[in-house]
């Protein structure tokens, strides 16, 4: 049953670490905080390591009781911890730790359809954005750069709404990711204001779109595409942002080539 936790600096510095890509190596779990992303994690199966909350939030979370009752850690805290805990300016009063899941870059590359690379992209907001896409237009995953956001930054799972905890998620770099979408077959096509409209091409069965940098573009990714892709717009108007555009393609790609990738998506077990 759920333990009172008064002060106890180790423990709450451990999470509060979490905060950090180097607290997240270092234990290789991370922290994700609020009712929703609890729900979220639940329904996709995601274990529960540990769970802080204030009274408040125990008493008026059913979800909370059920995973304390169920055997989960749970320590309740009081309104001073949560905040010390939390990255948001309103604490929502709950706080997970679950382990991070990495695949291969490989095993996202090792099938029909379109995965995403984030090169180098930086803005976790944006990132979270097309994690959240290319679940719900049926992308066979993510591959993160690694000089870009962590995967499990706070902003990238909260932008992310759920979706990080069922797709297949990787973190390589172009020299990693060359040779295995070579083996597999696959054409990288990174999205350039002056490539070709993403309407308007004959999309490949096996396809890495590639979306840049905010302002640095496709940096060390651009040897790896084969092609560049645009957006059209109207020509008064500023370039989109790393989110909008590469949503956009990511739908243009996947209605294209990825008939049956929803209902895979839906099907497949998130990697354990």
């Amino acid at each position: 049953m759920a333990q009172k936790l008064g002060f106890h600096a180790g423990r709450l510095t451990a999470v509060r670490a979490l905060r950090t890509p180097k607290g997240r190596r270092e234990r290789d779990t991370f922290a994700f905080e609020g009712p929703t992303l609890l729900a979220e994690a639940h329904r996709s199966g995601v274990a529960i390591n540990e769970l802080y909350v204030t009274q408040v939030a125990y008493d008026s979370s059913p979800l909370v009781r059920e995973l304390d009752a169920g055997g989960t850690p749970t320590f309740v805290i009081d309104d001073r911890a949560a905040a010390k805990i939390s990255d948001l300016e309103a604490p929502t009063g709950i706080v997970a730790v679950a382990r991070t899941r990495l695949v291969p870059a490989a095993k996202i590359a090792s099938e029909d359809g379109v995965a995403l690379v984030l090169a180098d992209l930086n803005d976790p907001g944006n990132a979270g954005t097309l994690v959240r896409s290319a679940e719900a237009f049926g992308a066979l995953g993510v591959i993160f750069g690694r000089a870009g956001a962590d995967p499990f930054h706070p902003k990238v799972v909260r932008a992310a709404m759920g979706s990080l905890f069922r797709l297949k998620i990787a973190v390589a770099d172009p020299a990693e990711l060359a040779p295995a979408a070579r083996d597999a077959g696959f054409e990288c096509a990174g999205l350039a204001a002056d490539g070709e409209p993403v309407g308007a091409i004959t999309w490949p069965p096996r396809c890495l779109l590639i979306v840049g940098h905010e302002r640095h573009g496709l940096g060390a990714w651009e040897p790896l595409c084969t092609r560049h892709l645009a957006i059209p717009m109207a020509p008064e108007a500023e370039s989109l942002n790393a989110a909008v555009a590469g949503s956009i393609a990511l739908f243009e790609a996947c209605r294209r080539t990825c008939q049956d990738s929803i209902h895979r998506a839906k099907s497949q077990d998130y990697p354990r």
